[in-house]
């Protein structure tokens, strides 16, 4: 017996907004009842601050001053993380649909995803306008203008929107491009109001008038933009009402908030501008599971416009209310304040600052809200200890005792749903060739498969804890590490068997576990036409998933280790570092973009480049994984032969040498590092040297071909989306007495 919590709530936060990004902070301090599961969907690991944003345009703030890294936030609160963008909201069956993963189910929800300006029905603009949201799209285009500009003599671009979001952005975007440009930096504001900041008091309206008039910005009050058009060179022609025509390089749309269109089908309460209406306790007007705060929020009671401020003070109200929510107690209502301090950035060392009626100016109100700003980022980026046991309190934690061995087996009805739902998302099935005579269909004590005639039977078999948050994604990776062996192997998938580890928890949340691990199988599996054809589910304390996979190949096909010869050019299909990366994550040091990019490779199938490798010449493959790639390579290598290895060949992931730089190393790092006395001249000092040795979790494939076909191979494999490939080194004769890997770099 061992004794544990069981999980039987799940509570689902859908956008990462600076609400959600305070509660979660909350949770990883003080924790929530237990048995509560907390999910994150997201479609940005980084989420912009908007205090800091108009810094950033300027050049004053980098990237990551600027953003908050939701990955090491949600480690903290150990709070799984879904990167995907949610397009509806079931309310009636509790499910939430995104673009990339089948329907989560939840029993609590909590929504912040910001909004979007609203480009209306202005003709041109879809086309031709860049909005201010959402700001990875703005910063982009910014920062690709900016280097379109190395050789200008002159920038010219148009803002329309004269808000207080518009203000910044043209008075920061003139500071960026008088860097470039100099003098020749044009600024055009267009705005359908008469005075600038509308909703801002008179003094500051008028202070602001003056600052752009004697920072020549163009402004172009009480103008409707009616229209967008191309013009030569590029450019977009913009056309008011009144006629006026004015001609930009580009042009950023910042006009006033919208809501997601698709909100307005949810069945939520919603105001007259599609937000979602809250009470006084931010839950939903229709549904008392469902909270939502921050710019897609609007208070029934309290009316307030759409500001940071705001979303910021709602987080503490939020994390009381979710705790009380979870422990049975009444909901406590928010007020917020009606007159709030605001801070306007001048983008040259000043500030306005203001509150109700009150306005004025000083270089010492733009310190202040650096201290501010500095402040609130820091929550995100210096944790202190987690809380023993988070998500736990004394009162509420009941350990529940959970039998080991086959008492510790998954239900046959968990089971049956889970796989029944999963399978109905993947009909192409049907239309597969089928060489399964007993499997899932009609379970029985083993599955019954027939064989192609004159075949050989591969069969591997791999499992190991879940690397990453997300249940879909989590078995897309498994997948296509355990496939791999068989693709090193020249071998065709034919079946699979599931060996999975749910964590204790209700039926229900145990069943949709397994459906979304199931949903993430049969989507690696479907470009093999693999077919699953059983397994065993048992439940533990932590997610883990394998495969014992099964194909063939005919006998002459057959790729070993052992087939290198001098003459031979050694490629790697994927970066090196996933090892290095996941044990910073481990340790909340890892930033989110990093890991974004790892399981990017890692959820890519290496059937297609172990096809190409065959159509050119292949001779021996393997694929890289837990000894890293010089120990894989070791395993290749015969008495006769050597290899010539390049270290600034190696492809690498984004942050794995910060990693490195930083102390960070795997479990297995220091074992697969015994290698080294096979070394010829190692270079110890080279930045990519530790990835030698760094263990790869679905890494890529090793391929020995003929030199002479090389680059050809190279560039097929690019066409196939293995953007990663390099050349890294050659098989050569041995040289008696010298150890066998000669390292260069």
């Amino acid at each position: 017996m061992q004794a544990t919590t069981s999980i039987h709530t799940d509570l689902f936060f859908v956008g990462g907004g600076h609400t959600h990004a305070i509660v979660l902070r909350k949770i990883g301090m003080n924790g929530l009842p237990a048995g509560v599961r907390l999910t994150l969907i997201t479609n940005l690991v980084d989420t912009p601050y908007s205090g800091m944003l108009p810094c950033h345009i300027s050049g004053l703030y980098d990237f990551d001053q600027s953003h908050i890294d939701l990955r090491p936030l949600t480690r903290f609160a150990n709070c799984r993380l879904i990167m995907d963008e949610v397009v509806d909201i079931d309310v009636n069956q509790q499910l939430i649909h995104c673009h990339h993963h089948p329907p989560m189910r939840y029993d609590a929800l909590s929504i912040d995803i910001g909004s979007t300006p609203g480009t209306v029905s202005v003709p041109g603009a879809k086309e031709y306008a860049i909005p201010a949201k959402p700001v990875p799209n703005l910063l982009r285009a910014w920062h690709h203008y900016l280097e379109g500009l190395d050789q200008a003599q002159s920038a010219t671009i148009g803002i329309v929107g004269g808000g207080v979001g518009g203000v910044e952005l043209a008075l920061n975007m003139q500071v960026r491009l008088q860097q470039v440009v100099g003098e020749a930096a044009n600024i055009h504001v267009f705005h359908r109001g008469a005075r600038l900041a509308t909703g801002r008091n008179r003094t500051t309206q008028r202070q602001l008038a003056k600052i752009f008039r004697d920072r020549n910005i163009h402004t172009h009050l009480s103008e409707s933009v009616c229209a967008l058009e191309p013009a030569t060179a590029g450019a977009v022609q913009v056309h008011c009402e009144s006629g006026l025509k004015v001609s930009c390089d580009r042009v950023f749309w910042v006009t006033s908030a919208s809501a997601a269109p698709w909100l307005a089908r949810t069945g939520l309460s919603t105001d007259k501008d599609g937000f979602i209406l809250v009470q006084d306790t931010l839950q939903t007007l229709s549904h008392s599971n469902i909270f939502a705060v921050g710019d897609v929020a609007t208070m029934a009671n309290h009316r307030r416009p759409k500001a940071g401020v705001f979303a910021v003070r709602q987080g503490p109200p939020l994390y009381n209310n979710l705790q009380r929510y979870f422990s049975g107690k009444s909901l406590k209502p928010f007020k917020p304040q009606r007159q709030f301090l605001n801070i306007i950035d001048l983008g040259m060392g000043g500030a306005i600052a203001s509150r109700g009626r009150w306005s004025a100016e000083s270089i010492w109100f733009r310190r202040w809200k650096h201290q501010i700003d500095g402040k609130f980022m820091a929550l995100f980026d210096q944790f202190p200890p987690m809380v023993s046991g988070s998500q736990m309190t004394p009162e509420s934690a009941t350990m529940t005792l959970h039998c080991a061995g086959c008492g510790s087996k998954v239900s046959s009805s968990v089971l049956s749903r889970a796989l029944n739902r999963a399978r109905a998302e993947f009909p192409e099935m049907e239309h597969w060739s089928n060489p399964v005579k007993v499997g899932l269909d009609a379970p029985d004590d083993a599955a019954v498969v027939a064989m192609p005639a004159d075949k050989l039977a591969v069969q591997t078999v791999d499992q190991f804890r879940a690397i990453v948050d997300d249940p879909y994604t989590f078995a897309q990776i498994c997948v296509n590490h355990c496939l791999s062996d068989l693709f090193a192997m020249g071998a065709t998938p034919q079946t699979v068997l599931a060996l999975a580890t749910l964590p204790y928890g209700t039926d229900t949340l145990q069943t949709e576990t397994l459906y979304q691990l199931m949903a993430g199988t049969y989507q690696a599996l479907a470009p093999a036409q693999t077919w699953l054809v059983g397994g065993h589910t048992t439940e533990g304390p932590e997610l883990s998933l394998g495969f014992a996979c099964n194909g063939w190949v005919a006998a002459d096909q057959i790729l070993t280790k052992q087939n290198l010869r001098p003459g031979l050019g050694l490629i790697l299909t994927k970066p090196l570092g996933t090892g290095v990366l996941f044990a910073a994550d481990m340790q909340r040091a890892a930033k989110g973009r990093w890991i974004e990019a790892a399981v990017a490779t890692m959820v890519q199938s290496n059937q297609m480049a172990a096809t190409c490798f065959q159509k050119h010449g292949v001779v021996a493959c393997t694929d890289v994984t837990g000894f890293g790639l010089l120990g894989h390579l070791h395993e290749m290598l015969r008495p006769e032969v050597a290899i010539d290895l390049n270290l600034d060949a190696l492809p690498v992931l984004p942050g794995a040498h910060t990693c490195f730089e930083a102390g960070y190393l795997s479990s297995l790092q220091k074992r697969n590092q015994q290698i080294e006395q096979h070394l010829h001249n190692p270079h110890p000092h080279h930045s990519n040297y530790p990835l030698l040795f760094d263990p790869q979790t679905s890494g890529g494939l090793v391929a020995a071909i003929p030199q002479n076909r090389v680059n050809d191979c190279l560039s097929a494999l690019k066409t196939q989306g293995y953007s990663h490939s390099r050349h890294i080194g050659n098989v050569v004769p041995a040289v008696e007495g010298q150890a066998p890997f000669t390292i260069r770099g």
